[in-house]
């Protein structure tokens, strides 16, 4: 949602007309945390025009607004986290999604009063956001990458309703029923066009949805941000100045942020001008099931690679197998399963047609040499774009 919400302020800023600048910006919860933070990692100088851009965001799961009891859970963590780069190039665009339930050493970190949180061994990936808030996460995703955050956004569960209602709701396509009581949701088999509410239960639902799997709900994630990000890119949002208002509204509403105001996020959202839908791709820390804590995941030796490569902005080589692209979802020009491309050579992973369950990878494959392919800013091939595998997988029409 925020490089939607990024892209369409950057290339409408001529809206911020004094009202609705003072509007959109009394909208923002400006909150810096920096005092929060220590032992950060430096950035890597690298080579480009500019430096790359690494934005943390965060979905809070608090059900404190109208319609947001999508089930029985209390709420107060954070139900997403995803890495945005945008590369110093400004030419190609990655959001990493990181599960939730990834076992990771969670570091001491400082509360808004400067008390230190204990950290933890073996914890949990939410935990972090659900201690301290945004300031951990932010402390225990530096600590675990080495990569230094440049900003961070939280966007809760209204926001993201909002948002989808203002752009008269976002297309999907699921390839059979999906019927769950639990957050009381019944969509019918094929393609059709989400509200607000129902979108947010379609992102949260997990039973009864492809391999059940909160894997599967990220990579669903990934193509609903990726259909957002199209819709709002239309000519059909674009050209339509109350859509653009009232998604404007929406997207700020409730969002808690270390962008300073309107202004500094246009700026932002300028810099992804220049990139095209193929070049938006979403890919996910590569993993395997824990066989220690039996539900939880871990991440691979790849995860390392990925994370050393983001930080000096090289190309990700192999580790984009099986991305989604916000060119393969449904209202982005093509059909949800894009150019319907075969699985990897080497097997491996979700991209493989194995389920993480198996031991394998998952997302971005396996990749036995991450170097053999071109740079991220090249053409995609097919081989780079979700398979028909991952998109069953994550129960999106192949």
């Amino acid at each position: 949602m925020l490089l939607a919400t990024l892209l369409t302020l950057g290339m409408v800023s001529g809206l911020s007309v004094a009202f609705l600048y003072r509007h959109f910006n009394d909208n923002i919860n400006v909150v810096d945390v920096g005092d929060q933070l220590y032992d950060r990692p430096e950035k890597v100088k690298v080579e480009g025009p500019k430096e790359p851009l690494n934005i943390l965001v965060m979905g809070s799961d608090s059900r404190d607004c109208d319609g947001c009891g999508v089930d029985q859970e209390a709420g107060g963590g954070s139900d997403t986290t995803i890495l945005f780069h945008l590369s110093a190039d400004r030419q190609s665009a990655y959001g990493v999604s990181i599960p939730r339930d990834s076992l990771v050493e969670r570091p001491d970190c400082k509360s808004e009063d400067g008390k230190t949180i204990p950290g933890g061994t073996g914890a949990m990936w939410n935990a972090a956001y659900s201690y301290g808030g945004p300031a951990c996460t932010i402390q225990q995703f530096e600590q675990t990458t080495g990569i230094p955050i440049d900003n961070y956004v939280v966007v809760d569960f209204g926001s993201f309703k909002g948002m989808v209602d203002a752009v008269d709701g976002v297309e999907v396509c699921v390839p059979e029923d999906i019927d769950s009581s639990e957050y009381g949701i019944t969509i019918p088999a094929g393609t059709r066009t989400l509200d607000g509410k129902e979108a947010l239960a379609y992102v949260r639902v997990r039973h009864g949805v492809g391999d059940g799997s909160d894997i599967g709900r990220i990579k669903r994630q990934q193509a609903f941000i990726g259909a957002l990000v199209a819709k709002v890119l239309s000519s059909g949002t674009l050209t339509r100045f109350d859509r653009l208002v009232r998604f404007l509204n929406a997207a700020t509403k409730g969002l808690t942020t270390d962008i300073a105001n309107i202004k500094e996020m246009a700026k932002i959202g300028l810099q992804f001008q220049d990139i095209g839908l193929k070049r938006i791709r979403f890919i996910t820390v590569p993993f395997v099931y824990s066989t220690s804590q039996p539900g939880r995941v871990e991440w691979t030796s790849d995860a390392d690679i990925l994370w050393d490569r983001i930080l000096h902005d090289k190309p990700l080589g192999k580790l984009r197998n099986g991305s989604i692209g916000a060119n393969q979802v449904p209202g982005s020009g093509n059909a949800a399963g894009g150019t319907g491309s075969a699985s990897p050579s080497d097997g491996t992973g979700a991209s493989g047609g194995a389920s993480p369950s198996e031991g394998a990878s998952s997302s971005s494959g396996s990749p036995t040499d991450p170097t053999d392919t071109a740079s991220p800013t090249d053409e995609p091939s097919d081989s780079v774009d979700a398979s028909a595998d991952d998109l069953e997988f994550a129960g999106l029409c192949t």
